[in-house]
């Protein structure tokens, strides 16, 4: 078991320590071994710092008197910031933040199989992008790092610097700026600036990537702190020369500081070929190897939920294929999984839940979606009060059938596929599509 903290270093962050070997919150994943950190959020973490040590937990970070070995402190939270904070300072690995409206977890994914052929990397599992899940990805940062990866998000004005100051990057990514979270942001400049703000923690020397194609674009430059280097991708640094997509992939030219590379993309659109566009120039605004990169790069696909494909067998016989992007949604991401759906052979069926936190434009919004539907769907399934709208602006000959949720729409979809049918199902996280993917795994 290999050590992450030793005693003696927490003893000098916390006044007492053991040796540990991770870091946990959550008593269902722990490993024996780990520091249980005793957060409170839906459920007080102390009341679980017994089952922590009997699976095995080394130390508890606390705030109040517990039994076995514990780390007390005043505050948990800012204790976990302090110990990402020093996780930060005892390891020379160069540090990427990357935030934006669409694409931030795809990104970090890209980076992380990217700058593997280059060095150590650690990154979360998962979209660990709050305020407590940048501090717990840089305290389960090891020592030995060479890249350390850290996503970024907000629902909120105000919550951007203050993660990005924990980081302190080296380089900093905004991969688009969007109208996601409209409404509790206001306006997409609010959005654009938020977003910006991450450029101010930017360590010294610290290079910006940001979008060179947002009309926001001067609100981004003009965050950038004097005397730091800011690269354009889809601007003047780097640039898609050509993307050529097809069912499955893309493949993809670009020049990056005036290097031409070529590389395929196990996923079709040219979201995804920008995607990697930010990722191969942040490869250069680090130092490294263009054509390297962009080598280990090629074939990446898409994540479970952000665009994983896969086929499905019908309940009846013959098969389908589901395009997964049921994590979330936004104005821009639903457009560019359209794209997608229309690539593919067979009838073209969406399955579509609301695009939450657009407030009083969450109408405006969602009709706005229906040009690119009606070019791209053969049939529309929708669930949810917003996305009711949009189902009654459509055609009937390519209305499906409307729920009020997902779990009431899924046998709706199931009955009406059809053996080749090309399935494209996404919502944002919180209009729960994943029970429709759920109810086409595992039918019956």
């Amino acid at each position: 078991m290999s050590g992450l903290w030793t005693a003696d270093e927490l003893k000098v962050l916390f006044g007492a320590g053991w040796d540990v070997s991770g870091i946990s919150i959550d008593t269902r994943t722990l490993k024996a071994g780990d520091l249980f950190v005793a957060l409170s959020g839906a459920r007080d973490g102390h009341e679980f710092v017994a089952e922590a040590f009997a699976k095995g937990a080394a130390a508890a970070l606390v705030s109040r008197p517990v039994s076995g070995q514990a780390i007390m402190v005043p505050d948990v939270l800012k204790a976990l910031e302090t110990l990402g904070q020093a996780a930060r300072v005892r390891s020379g690995a160069k540090a990427v933040a990357v935030t934006g409206s669409v694409g931030k977890t795809t990104v970090k994914e890209m980076l992380r199989r990217t700058l593997s052929a280059f060095g150590k990397v650690h990154a979360a599992e998962a979209s660990f992008n709050n305020h407590i899940g940048v501090p717990l990805t840089l305290a389960r940062m090891p020592q030995e790092t060479e890249f350390g990866i850290f996503e970024i998000g907000m629902n909120h004005p105000g919550e951007i610097a203050p993660l990005a100051a924990l980081v302190r990057p080296d380089v900093a990514i905004v991969t688009c700026v969007d109208r996601a979270h409209l409404g509790l942001m206001g306006s997409e400049l609010a959005i654009a600036k938020e977003k910006a703000s991450i450029y101010a923690a930017l360590a010294p020397a610290g290079k910006a990537v940001l979008p060179g194609d947002t009309a926001y674009v001067q609100v981004l430059r003009e965050a950038v702190p004097a005397g730091h280097c800011a690269l354009l991708f889809n601007g003047p640094e780097a640039r898609l020369l050509d993307v050529l997509s097809g069912p499955e992939n893309a493949e993809v030219a670009a020049e990056i500081l005036g290097r031409k590379v070529c590389f395929r993309l196990a996923a079709p659109g040219r979201h995804m070929a920008s995607n990697a566009l930010a990722v191969l120039t942040t490869a250069a605004a680090l130092g490294l190897d263009v054509e390297k990169a962009a080598d280990a790069l090629s074939g990446f696909a898409p994540y479970a939920g952000r665009g994983a494909r896969r086929m499905l067998a019908l309940p009846g016989g013959g098969q389908i294929l589901l395009l997964d992007e049921s994590y979330n949604a936004s104005g821009a991401s639903m457009r560019a999984a359209f794209s997608v759906l229309k690539l593919q052979p067979g009838r073209h069926v969406a399955v579509l839940g609301d695009m939450l936190e657009l407030g009083e434009h969450a109408q405006v919004e969602h009709l706005a979606l229906a040009p690119g539907l009606r070019d791209a769907a053969d049939i529309v399934f929708t669930a949810g009060p917003h996305c009711g709208a949009l189902f009654d602006s459509l055609p009937r000959a390519i209305q499906g059938a409307h729920a009020p949720d997902a779990v009431t729409l899924a046998p709706m979809v199931q009955a009406a596929l059809r053996d080749g049918d090309a399935v494209l199902v996404k919502g944002s996280l919180g209009s729960r599509m994943r029970d429709v993917i759920s109810a086409l795994e595992s039918p019956g």
